[in-house]
């Protein structure tokens, strides 16, 4: 049976993250009292939140023992979750995953991860592949920006992932600790970053149909974050390529 540590990084998420957390311990408690797992934590990564998130994340750790958190001034999705694998690699887990705060993955879509990873070193949940459901569909404009930098994706760095920036993925500690120092992505990208260093290194990574929805008060700006998600693509693939010496350059330009 598995240890499991699930991060859960929480920007701003007072309107979210209580029904989260509630759900996910009402679910895990029930799986570790049917002996389906030996042990979870969740922790929430708090990272330059301003509004009443940490409060409300006390408040959970009162009701469920098996939520804990820390708090950093520190922003950005990569940054938060780093932070957690660290704290979970520190600790004695053997599944270390994370997801969004936004409750769009259920916790029982979470749970099939779990169940597939057994031959893999990772489990990623995709809204992209057979046996997937997404309600409400999204909107053709983010359809499109996905599908596009899926392309992206596949074209620059070879990966086969039909979905890599679904917030739900789980691995096992030893292939994420052969790996953790070789991330650098803090924001958008972090998703594609950890998957293409644990793929270099031969790790195998399972895509898992999932269920999905998206969420009311999205802070995400399509056209805002699709610039800085491709830019950071480049990035990535100038650092893993015979012209990582022009990365400087790469960099001093876009700071113009």
């Amino acid at each position: 049976m598995h240890k499991i540590c699930l991060i859960i990084p929480a920007h701003n998420e007072e309107k979210r993250i209580g029904k989260t957390l509630e759900e996910y311990c009402r679910f895990f408690n029930n799986k570790q009292k049917q002996k389906e797992i030996k042990n979870f934590k969740i922790l929430v990564v708090i990272n330059n939140t301003t509004d009443r998130t940490e409060n409300i994340v006390k408040k959970s750790k009162k009701k469920c023992k098996k939520v804990d958190y820390l708090n950093f001034k520190k922003g950005g999705k990569g940054f938060a979750v780093i932070e957690g694998f660290k704290y979970a690699l520190k600790n004695d887990f053997d599944l270390i995953g994370f997801v969004d705060a936004d409750f769009a993955t259920p916790a029982v879509a979470y749970y099939e991860l779990i169940k597939k990873i057994d031959h893999y070193d990772g489990a990623i949940a995709s809204r992209y592949i057979r046996g997937s459901i997404v309600h409400p569909k999204p909107s053709w404009q983010r359809y499109f920006a996905s599908r596009i930098f899926n392309i992206l994706i596949r074209s620059l760095l070879m990966m086969p992932y039909r979905d890599t920036q679904c917030g739900a993925k789980i691995f096992k500690k030893k292939a994420l600790k052969n790996s953790i120092n070789l991330l650098s992505m803090s924001k958008w990208a972090f998703d594609v970053d950890i998957l293409y260093n644990l793929r270099k290194k031969g790790y195998r990574i399972k895509e898992v149909p999932t269920m999905w929805s998206d969420k009311k008060y999205s802070k995400v700006n399509l056209g805002k974050c699709g610039l800085e998600m491709f830019l950071a693509i480049v990035r990535l693939r100038l650092l893993n390529s015979p012209f990582k010496g022009f990365i400087r350059i790469y960099e001093r330009l876009l700071q113009r």
